[in-house]
C-alpha cells in the first residue's frame, strides 16, 4: 500500500522510508503515531492511502 501527503509526499510501504529510520515492509499501522512528512512536516492524519 502506499499513502500520500497533501504535499506529494508518498509513503510506500514496500520501500518504507529508511533516511528517517523506518524499515522496507513497515505497515503504515505500524508506523510511529509521530512520523511527520519528510518534507513539509505534516503528522500521519495528513495523508491518505493511494
Amino acid at each position: 500500500m502506499k499513502y500520500e501527503c497533501f504535499c506529494g509526499y508518498v509513503y510506500d510501504e514496500t520501500t518504507g522510508d529508511p533516511d528517517n529510520g523506518i524499515t522496507a515492509g513497515t505497515k503504515w499501522d505500524d508506523v510511529p503515531d509521530d512520523f511527520t512528512c519528510p518534507l513539509c512536516g505534516a503528522g500521519k492524519d495528513a495523508f491518505t492511502e493511494v
